[in-house]
């Protein structure tokens, strides 16, 4: 395998912050997004690199997976302000 990483964006302190306001159903996908991603990658480095999840602060993610029910199939739904819906998510 080569030895390039797979993406070009690297995690940092600076891309933490968000750069925008984001619409609830955007909040929404990366915070369901980042769940599935903390299973097989550290969170910063899936935030450095999905686009649209550097919209939103990180550690509004970190907040919202750090309620997520313990089992089950479960997604978040309503924005920053949503709560963990069991299920899967209407949008992957």
């Amino acid at each position: 395998m080569p030895d390039e990483k797979p993406f070009l964006t690297e995690p940092s302190p600076a891309g933490e912050t968000g750069n925008g306001s984001a619409p609830d159903a955007l909040f929404d996908l990366a915070v369901n997004r980042a769940a599935l991603a903390v299973r097989g990658s550290p969170l910063e480095s899936w935030h450095a690199r999905t686009r649209f999840a550097r919209r939103i602060p990180l550690g509004e993610i970190k907040k919202a997976l750090s309620t997520r029910p313990g089992s089950g199939d479960w997604h978040w739904q309503g924005g920053p302000n949503g709560a963990w819906q069991e299920g899967k998510a209407p949008f992957p």
